[in-house]
């Protein structure tokens, strides 16, 4: 049961690049690509949320979950679970 991010889908239906919205966030453009990426353990609400408010959009706009078959048929195989 995979989470999937979408924040590259929505910074790009926004036209924000990774500098502008990590400016506007209070983060690093290296930590907005690990949240891109999915390469973060966790983020912090508070995070989420000033994204949310730089975006003008919903948490589940950012964060989307999936069942395991549809996971492997999007991407192929799953996720590490470290």
């Amino acid at each position: 049961m995979p989470i999937v991010m979408r924040l590259d889908r929505v910074m790009a239906d926004r036209k924000m690049s990774s500098i502008e919205l990590a400016e506007k966030v209070g983060i690093s453009p290296v930590n907005i690509s690990r949240i891109k990426t999915g390469r973060l353990r966790g983020i912090r609400f508070s995070t989420l949320e000033a994204m949310c408010e730089a975006l003008r959009c919903k948490p589940g706009d950012i964060i989307d979950w999936m069942d395991d078959d549809e996971y492997v048929a999007a991407f192929g195989e799953l996720p590490d679970k470290k």
